[in-house]
């Protein structure tokens, strides 16, 4: 049951992270911190899509969170559901076409074994 949530915060950590920042791309940055251009800005990205799906996906990881939680420790669960950082990698690479350097492939290795070691 545990590792049925793990997957399901996982899947939807990582796909919400990846739709915010196409969302965020598809927006531009913010300049204007003013308080009618912040309203403006946020109205708009409340019309954004990816950032709607983000939110969406966000709040499944969230509830999954919740239930990993009621029947895992917390010593597993952080651990365990760090494996987000090697699928928003993979996807930051493949989705979104960013340049996905050495160091960041060896961090994203080094998860990897930090979640094998948890599994035991």
């Amino acid at each position: 049951m545990r590792w049925m949530f793990v997957a399901i915060i996982v899947a939807a950590t990582a796909a919400g992270e990846v739709l915010q920042a196409a969302g965020m791309r598809r927006h531009g940055e913010v300049r204007d911190f003013r308080p009618g251009a912040i309203g403006r800005a946020m109205a708009a990205l409340a019309r954004n899509r990816f950032v709607i799906a983000a939110v969406a996906a966000m709040a499944v990881a969230f509830f999954a969170n919740l239930g990993l939680l009621s029947v895992a420790d917390l010593s597993f669960a952080v651990p365990a559901t760090a494996i987000t950082c090697v699928l928003e990698t993979v996807l930051a690479k493949y989705a979104l076409k960013e340049r996905v350097n050495w160091l960041r492939w060896a961090g994203a290795s080094l998860v990897i074994c930090g979640v094998a070691l948890v599994a035991q």
